[in-house]
């Protein structure tokens, strides 16, 4: 596991303290994947609801809140997979 997953692991779990209403997957290539429930966030791969991806300069702006989710997913620098709902809850968390 990436610094970079365990980094982001700890931004969603401040961000999401009681877990998530769903299941979503977030996949950073060349780093790994964290999931999101409603046990709360962990490094891991699984079954999702929604699975988003990015790379792991956009993800690190999405949590630093320099970018918003919806601004990267209508540049193309997010790719969503899934329910979009249930991303769009997630990006309400994301900034």
């Amino acid at each position: 596991m990436s610094k970079a997953i365990d980094a982001a692991v700890e931004a969603l779990s401040a961000r999401l303290p009681g877990g998530f209403d769903g299941v979503a997957k977030f996949v950073i290539p060349d780093e790994g994947t964290i999931m999101v429930d409603g046990a709360g966030v962990r490094a891991g791969d699984g079954e999702a609801d929604v699975t988003l991806t990015a790379g792991i300069d956009v993800f690190e702006q999405l949590l630093a809140g320099d970018l918003s989710a919806a601004s990267a997913f209508m540049t193309g620098k997010l790719t969503i997979e899934g329910s979009m709902g249930l991303a769009m809850k997630l990006g309400g968390v994301l900034g």
